[in-house]
Parts: structure tokens; C-alpha cells; sequence
């Protein structure tokens, strides 16, 4: 078992690392696995924990705080399970326990895990707790990433107990954020699948989170930030409008034709001064696709054609794509048939929530002939055009 750990003098990080989990959600990868963040703060007062752990590991959490003799607070930031879910455990076993929730918490408390309406308090936006001598604070940030999700600030020690908000899937034993570049994409893959849909709300969120000055921040996925920062100066770009100078091709080939004309436009793109990121769906990591997703500034999609419609791959990139509403300005769709195809129509009919401009789809019979090599040649010089008119390219 883990053993729980200070952090600053009555503040201790609690918890698991889950090192073997290779899915979450049964959707989203986990190359890295995750970890499950409980923060311990005792106060001369009253002593609080700061969300709980995923019911797998309930046992580990348990262990931990078994020498506390006394909890007075529950906090629940968020109300899905891999959080919450041992809630009923740590009231079970401190019976004066409250269970802190924002308002639209309390019903999904009750609902999800049988909470006693009776054990929970609720809090208003900035709504604040005494421990005697620290003061938690109680910031509403809705849809980071579900209706009724906060963050926790600790006043006098400058920490943001922040949840799945600035968290990241990984399994580490480092405390603190010291490995960057690890952490780093672990973080944009947990935003990319996670937290992009909202990204407008998250503005306003992290608008709201700056006007407190934070030394500390401590997410319930991976590890503590001490230097704040850095990622919330990656959020700001992530949630940016401009994109980048990149595209995404995602794609399928059955017979080889496909391929070809993704090939081509690759290496073209690439001439132009455009980065282009190539995934074969047969084996790509769809975290990996993610993470690309957040920044390109043009989508385009290759398939061929299975019974006159995409292929079943491309329908479920396509749903992906739709979910998790990129920044992205423009979007095309290239591939091969036999003898028909709607193909396009299909696939168009699969990304409303995509804000793009379609550009010339490319399909060509069999295998391309120099006519469709032309086609593609057109495509990329629309695309070096549109990025220079939005201004990622010079």
C-alpha cells in the first residue's frame, strides 16, 4: 500500500496508483495508468478529506487513514465514482461526517452512490469552511466536466484541490510534477478526452480559479503541480481558438488505395511547410489521436468504402471527432470505392458539432490514377491557403 504523505504541515496526499489499468471509462487508453488522489488536512478544529479514491482501491484509502481518529468533512468535487465512489465507506466509518457538495452534487450523491440526504452539506459558489486555523473555500466550476463539479481552495496555503480539473491519467511515485515532458501529455491526452467539449466554460473557469493566488496545484489524476503555471498556461493554449499549423489525416485501407492517396497528400502537405500527423486506425492509440485533435487546424479523414458507406473505423473516429469538438477550422474527407459510395454524405452526417469549412472531398474508383493525384494536389494547395488566411501559416 501506498503510504500517505505530507505535503505541508497537516496536509497529506492519500490515495493510489493504479499502475496495471489500461482503460478508463471501458473507452479511453491509459499507456501510463492513473492514480486516485485523496487529500488529508487536519485543522486545530476540525479535520477534512478532499475527494476519496475509485471503489477498486478502497482498501488502500482505508488503510490509510485508519489511525484518524476524527473526519468532520467529506468533500466531494465531483461526483463520479472513480472519486466519490468510497464516499459511503469514510461516512460509514466516521459517523459525524459530513459530505460537502455543491448543490447540483447532492442529488447525484444520492443518486449514484445511496448517500443519506442527511449526511450532506451543501455550498454555495465561494462559500467557505473553517478547520480552526485553515479556511477551505468552495469555487463552482461547472462542466469541468460534469454539471456540478468545484475546486477546493485551501486559503492559507495557497492550494487548489482542483479534481479531474488540470489532472492527469498517469502512475507515478513522484509527488510532484518533476518529469515535464511525461506529465505534460499526460495532461493534454486527459484534456483532449475529457475536457475539450467544455472548453469555452473552462475559460471562464480558469478566470475564476487565477483570482486566488496558488502556490499548489493538486488534481485527483496524477501528479501535484508546484509550479502552477505550467499547466495553466498549457490550458490557456489548449483552449485557444488559433489552432496550429497542423493536420490530422485519420484513416483506413483495405486494398492499398487509400493509403496511397494519404501518402501522397502527407508528403505534399509536408513540402508546403504544414505538419501532418498520420493515424491508421486499424492501429492507432485514439488517446493519440486526441491529443493532435486539440491543436489541428484542419481535419481530413480517409476510408474506403465498405457497402456504399465508410468504413466502420472511420464512423467511430468520426463519432470521436464530434464528442470531443476541436478547434479545428477546416475538414475533407478523401478515399476509394469500388463501384459506388456515399461515402461523403455519410460521414458529413457524423460531425455536426465540427465548426469547420468541408473542403473538396477526394474519392477516386479503385486505385488513384494521376487525375486524382491532381485532385489531392488541389487539396493541399487549399489547404497551404486557408491556413495562411487564418494566419497559422506565413
Amino acid at each position: 500500500f501506498m503510504k500517505i504523505r505530507k505535503i505541508k504541515d497537516n496536509i497529506y496526499l492519500a490515495g493510489a496508483a493504479d499502475w496495471d489499468r489500461r482503460l478508463f471509462d471501458s473507452l479511453i487508453p491509459l499507456p501510463d495508468g492513473t492514480s486516485y488522489n485523496s487529500y488529508l488536512i487536519k485543522g486545530r478544529e476540525k479535520t477534512a478529506l478532499v475527494d476519496t479514491v475509485d471503489p477498486a482501491t478502497v482498501d488502500i484509502l482505508l488503510e490509510q487513514i485508519k489511525n484518524i481518529d476524527n473526519l468532520d468533512y467529506v468533500i466531494s468535487n465531483h461526483s463520479e465514482q472513480d472519486h466519490s465512489g468510497v464516499i459511503p465507506q469514510v461516512l460509514d466509518k466516521y459517523k459525524n461526517a459530513k459530505c460537502v457538495v455543491t448543490p447540483k452534487g447532492k442529488d447525484l450523491i444520492v443518486e449514484h452512490l445511496h448517500v443519506n440526504p442527511d449526511r450532506i452539506k451543501t455550498v454555495e459558489d465561494f462559500e467557505t469552511i473553517s478547520l480552526g486555523n485553515k479556511t477551505l473555500e468552495f469555487i463552482h466550476t461547472p462542466w469541468v466536466h460534469w454539471p456540478e463539479t468545484m475546486v477546493t481552495y485551501l486559503k492559507e496555503d495557497k492550494i487548489l484541490f482542483s479534481c479531474d480539473f488540470f489532472g492527469s491519467h498517469i502512475a507515478t511515485t513522484d509527488m510532484y510534477a518533476t518529469d515535464e515532458m511525461r506529465v505534460y501529455e499526460a495532461a493534454k491526452r486527459y484534456y483532449a478526452e475529457i475536457m475539450m467539449p467544455f472548453r469555452t466554460i473552462i475559460k471562464k473557469n480558469i478566470e475564476k480559479v487565477e483570482t486566488r493566488e496558488i502556490d499548489l496545484i493538486a488534481p485527483s489524476h496524477g501528479p501535484i503541480y508546484n509550479k502552477p503555471n505550467f499547466i495553466i498556461d498549457a490550458y490557456k493554449d489548449w483552449i485557444s481558438d488559433t489552432p496550429k499549423n497542423s493536420v490530422v489525416i485519420a484513416y483506413i485501407s483495405m486494398h492499398g488505395s487509400t493509403r496511397k492517396m494519404v501518402e501522397y497528400l502527407v508528403n505534399s502537405l509536408a513540402e508546403k511547410g504544414i505538419t501532418v500527423y498520420q493515424f491508421d486506425l486499424a492501429v492507432t492509440d485514439i488517446g493519440k489521436l486526441a491529443i493532435n485533435l486539440v491543436d489541428a487546424a484542419t481535419i481530413i479523414l480517409g476510408t474506403p468504402t465498405i457497402h456504399f458507406g465508410p468504413h466502420p473505423n472511420i464512423i467511430y473516429a468520426a463519432y470521436i471527432a464530434n464528442a470531443v469538438k476541436p478547434k479545428a477550422k477546416f475538414a475533407s474527407i478523401i478515399g476509394s470505392y469500388g463501384w459506388g459510395t456515399k461515402a461523403v454524405e455519410q460521414i458529413a452526417g457524423l460531425i455536426p458539432n465540427l465548426k469547420v469549412e468541408v473542403l473538396t472531398p477526394v474519392l477516386c474508383k479503385g486505385l488513384p490514377l494521376n487525375q486524382d493525384y491532381q485532385s489531392l494536389e488541389k487539396l493541399v494547395e487549399t489547404i497551404f491557403q486557408k491556413h495562411k488566411e487564418i494566419g497559422v501559416l506565413q
